[in-house]
């Protein structure tokens, strides 16, 4: 069974930005439950029956066998050319007591073409730091990912600076950002750093606690989107 709903986040955006309820969502206040996978989002899975979908699963670097709509969407995102969504996956506590997600490193497109060129000699296992970009005219709290010499290689996305901050400065020594893939050209830049990030899970943490994300039904379901 899948569930949709809104987060507070509707609602700041709907004061800022001018955003209106989904066509498909008309109900900022109801909670959505469908058999099957709602089309906004099925619409953004590839078909497995394209020929490139094998590529498309191993630039996310998920196995075969595990591709189901939902690793594909958290993976990937999800984005389309024709609106601005996007999808991430709201993370869980593993077995050992961490936190561990996956993303793409984002604002590639805004480095200089030696950027790209040096990501294509990254090796999977490579560390990553995360710098806080505080002088970003865009994002004030915007993070930056570079390699220990020095080599800027993108952005943490924007929806998880505030937990990366949080594990960071409770436990900066347990973080740990590394490369898991390199996609080389002409993967779309979207997909060329995949990269990996683990944490020591605190008793106090909670991902996504800022009160955007808290759903406007008060109720919590299983993942963010």
């Amino acid at each position: 069974m899948y569930h949709f709903y809104y987060i507070q986040g509707a609602l700041v955006a709907k004061e800022k930005a001018n955003f209106h309820p989904l066509w498909s969502f008309p109900d900022l206040y109801h909670s959505y439950s469908s058999i099957d996978l709602f089309p906004l989002f099925s619409n953004r899975l590839l078909r497995p029956s394209r020929p490139d979908y094998k590529d498309f699963v191993q630039w996310l670097n998920i196995p075969e066998q595990q591709d189901d709509p939902i690793a594909l969407l958290a993976r990937s995102g999800g984005k389309r050319k024709t609106d601005s969504f996007e999808v991430f996956p709201c993370p869980e506590r593993d077995e050992h007591n961490n936190y561990h997600i996956h993303f793409f490193a984002h604002g590639l497109r805004h480095f200089p073409p030696e950027t790209e060129q040096h990501i294509q000699f990254l090796q999977p296992g490579t560390k990553l730091l995360v710098t806080h970009d505080v002088q970003n005219p865009i994002d004030s709290h915007a993070l930056i990912l570079r390699t220990e010499d020095l080599h800027l290689v993108g952005y943490c996305p924007r929806y998880l600076t505030q937990d990366f901050f949080e594990l960071i400065c409770q436990l900066p020594q347990q973080v740990s950002v590394t490369v898991e893939r390199v996609n080389p050209s002409p993967t779309p830049l979207q997909f060329r750093l995949l990269c990996s990030l683990t944490a020591q899970w605190s008793k106090d943490f909670h991902p996504f606690s800022d009160p955007i994300y808290q759903p406007l039904i008060g109720e919590k379901l299983g993942a963010i989107a």
